[in-house]
């Protein structure tokens, strides 16, 4: 079997590349609505750890989104992104209030806590678990 050239492999590392950055650049603006639609505005605020009054100037473009708030919203766009695999929008919403065994019995909201950070362990078992229902890419 030949080997692939160089510069056929190239390309595929710069798009690896930028889906890596794409994945780690929150988008706010678009998240926000987008996982209002799924969530709910009550959900999503107590999953983000804010109060709907922030949240509706934060979707309404008054006010800008603290960089924390950020990050823990684009973490929720692929958490839900994995469930919608495996759920309607009712069931991504019952989700997150039902306790699972791969989190010691806890829901995962509970999991994720009051305030809590992407890179901390809890939301990294939350995620581990929406990977797992996530479809495989095909090979």
């Amino acid at each position: 079997m030949p080997r692939p050239s160089a510069k056929a492999v190239r390309p595929c590392s710069r798009l690896e590349k930028i889906n890596d950055a794409l994945d780690e650049s929150p988008a706010p603006a678009h998240e926000w609505r987008a996982l209002q639609g799924v969530l709910g505005l009550d959900l999503l605020t107590r999953l983000v750890g804010i109060s709907q009054s922030s949240a509706r100037r934060y979707i309404s473009g008054t006010r800008s989104t603290p960089d924390v708030i950020a990050a823990r919203l684009h973490f929720l766009a692929f958490v839900v992104g994995d469930l919608a695999g495996a759920y309607n929008d009712i069931g991504v919403r019952r989700w997150f209030d039902r306790p699972r065994e791969g989190l010691d019995g806890n829901t995962p909201a509970q999991t994720l806590g009051d305030e809590w950070s992407p890179a901390d362990d809890a939301p990294r078992r939350v995620r581990e678990l929406t990977r797992a229902l996530a479809p495989s890419p095909p090979t």
